[in-house]
């Protein structure tokens, strides 16, 4: 596990100016990258990208980070400005591809779905590990990273989605 891991850490250290740029160099080129390799890089992408956009307001129906973001518009922004993928606009939907993943095989990347006013998947966020996740959560908020396994997000937890190839 910690050898999965080790590429997030090394990510998110250069991303906190803790080490030098060429620590980070890829040994590989894309052609000769694993799928592992693949699958890490682009899940390292989604959350960097997904804690840049900490801070950002709520906004229903938003999907930029100057006017405000939605739960499912800020997943539909990080994912199409980092690995290119369009997903559908509303979580609903979101949750009806991909690939179902149990809470206990959640990866960092996965997508989240939480029964919020006693609607189906009607929230989503990024999994970013060690049970936490990052989302839009509501109008008297920003985006922000939770807690899956303590709180009120907890409760309302229904389903993990991969994306990934």
């Amino acid at each position: 596990m910690r050898k999965l891991l080790a590429p997030l850490f090394l990510t998110l250290a250069l991303a906190a100016g803790s080490l030098p740029a060429q620590a980070a160099e890829p040994k590989h080129s894309e052609e000769q990258q694993s799928f592992l390799e693949r699958y890490t890089n682009a899940a390292q992408d989604v959350i960097l990208q997904g804690l840049k956009l900490v801070g950002v307001n709520y906004r229903r129906g938003g999907n930029d980070e100057d006017s405000g973001l939605d739960c499912s518009g800020f997943v539909r922004l990080v994912f199409k400005e980092t690995i290119g993928t369009l997903l559908p606009r509303t979580s609903r939907e979101m949750s009806e591809v991909g690939e179902r993943v149990d809470s206990a095989d959640l990866k960092p990347g996965d997508l989240v779905f939480f029964n919020t006013r006693n609607r189906p998947r009607s929230h989503v966020g990024i999994y970013i590990g060690d049970d936490r996740f990052v989302h839009a959560p509501n109008s008297r908020g920003k985006v922000r990273t939770e807690s899956l396994k303590q709180g009120w997000f907890a409760a309302r937890f229904e389903e993990g989605r991969s994306y990934f190839d």
